[in-house]
Order: structure tokens, then C-alpha cells, then sequence
């Protein structure tokens, strides 16, 4: 593929609009991506045709992490408060959904992925430090950086959802290197706390690889077989979101760097 045939195919942008919801439907285990950036209003999640269904989550399951200012999540007259970097969970089953920002001098973004589901677990909200953070990496690598799981095997139950988020250090600029590719899971990466800096994020089989230059709230597409790793100009942050066959973080197929073409 030329350049713009991988951004078209691959690439998400345009997620974040305030006063909307925005997203797509993709074909890597149905995995829905998208944004809501609610102003003066709750932002109501509606039903899709593509869903095949009465109503959105009727048997989908949906994580939510806000990356903006103080903002609450509604699940059938539940309220669930998200203060910035918080991850919300909303179970298969959920009729009535709505995003909404607690601020409207300072809106939340919430950046919201969605799978099929056949188990029904608990709503429930995480903050960012409650997330178990995981130190990883060094400074003579230039790839130290902060791991927070929030959905996954011992966090935030799911049926096959798995969300977290990484947090790079100041002077750090590398990601999941060496690279790895999940055969039983997709994944999807949406950078953020880029400001006006890019991202190069690496794709594609380890034989025959690719990139893709990113910006602030953008998204990538993983499929099973690529590899996804990036470098900054910058630090940066990024949240990881996967579903597939289990719900096992450590489950990948590492890529070798000498291997890699």
C-alpha cells in the first residue's frame, strides 16, 4: 500500500468534536472506536444500523477512558463520574448511555471503544491511580514510561474487552519496542498529549513493515498480524485497546529487532 491507501485504510481522525459523538465501525473483531466531546449537553450513545440490533449495546460491551476535563458517564440512571484519565465500563445489556461534561469551561473527552459480548459483568469506574501503574523501560532506552490496566483479567471485568492506557516520560519517545503482534487479539492505539509533535507509529508484518505519521487524538487500527510500536518527538500518551480470543495482557508474539525488515 502507498501512503494515503494506509491512512485510508487504517488511520482514524476527526474523533473529537465538541458537541458530538463521532466514531466507525471497523472489521477487526467489530471493534468500534470513537469519541464524544460533550459541551453544554449529555451526549446520548445511539443505536447504529450496523449494529444489527434494538438498541447499541444490546449485545456489545463498551470501555470509555475521558482525556479532557471532569466529565460522568450515565448507564440507566446510574451515574459514574470520570475525572481526567479515569476509565468508565459499561456492560452488554446497557440500554441508556450518555456522556457528559461536569465542566463546560472545560469539557471531557471520552475516547470509547466497543466489542461484541455475550457475558454481562458489572458497570464500574476506574481512576488512572487505582490502575495498578506498572513502571517499564529506562532512560537510556528513551522509553520509560508508566503501564495502567483498566479493563483486563485482574481489573475492570469484561466479557473480551481489554483497555488501558501508557504514559511516556519526559525525554522518552519510544513504545512497546521491541515490537509484537497479537494472532489472538486485535489492538487499536490512540495517541494523545501530543500537542503539535507527531508520532511515527510502526506497522505492518515484521518481514515487510510500514508507518504511519500521527497526531494529537488520532487512532490507529492493529490487526492480528501487524506489529505496532511508535517514536515521538516528544513524550506522549496513549491508550491500548484490544479484544479477541482472551483477556491475557501478556499473551503476544514478540517481534525480534534484528528480525524486523
Amino acid at each position: 500500500m502507498a501512503t494515503q491507501e494506509l491512512r485510508d485504510s487504517f488511520l482514524v481522525t476527526d474523533l473529537f468534536t465538541p458537541g458530538s459523538l463521532n466514531g466507525l465501525f471497523t472489521d477487526l473483531d467489530r471493534m468500534f472506536v470513537g469519541g464524544a466531546c460533550p459541551g453544554a449537553s449529555p451526549l446520548e450513545l445511539p443505536n447504529h444500523r450496523e449494529t444489527g440490533r434494538a438498541f447499541f449495546l444490546e449485545q456489545r460491551e463498551l470501555g470509555a477512558i475521558n482525556i479532557g476535563g471532569p466529565g460522568a458517564v450515565h448507564i440507566d440512571g446510574k451515574t459514574f463520574k470520570a475525572e481526567r484519565l479515569a476509565c468508565v465500563y459499561v456492560p452488554v445489556g446497557s440500554r441508556a448511555v450518555s456522556f457528559e461534561s461536569l465542566d463546560p469551561k472545560n469539557p471531557a473527552k471520552f475516547y470509547i471503544l466497543s466489542c461484541v459480548a455475550h457475558a454481562v459483568h458489572p458497570a464500574a469506574v476506574m481512576k488512572s491511580a487505582e490502575a495498578s501503574p506498572v513502571a517499564l523501560g529506562s532512560a537510556a532506552t528513551a522509553n520509560k514510561r508508566t503501564i495502567y490496566k483498566f479493563i483486563y483479567e485482574k481489573g475492570i471485568q469484561s466479557c473480551q474487552l481489554v483497555m488501558g492506557l501508557t504514559v511516556l516520560d519526559e525525554g522518552s519517545v519510544w513504545n512497546t519496542f521491541p515490537p509484537h503482534t497479537h494472532s489472538r487479539r486485535c489492538e487499536v492505539y490512540m495517541y494523545f498529549d501530543v500537542g503539535d509533535r507527531v508520532v511515527a507509529h510502526f506497522m505492518g508484518e515484521p518481514s515487510a513493515t510500514r508507518q504511519l505519521f500521527i497526531h494529537n487524538e488520532q487512532a490507529v487500527l492493529s490487526p492480528t498480524w501487524s506489529i505496532h510500536c511508535g517514536c515521538g518527538f516528544g513524550s506522549y500518551t496513549f491508550i491500548w485497546g484490544m479484544a479477541g480470543e482472551n483477556k491475557v495482557y501478556d499473551d503476544m508474539d514478540p517481534a525480534k529487532p534484528l528480525d524486523l525488515r
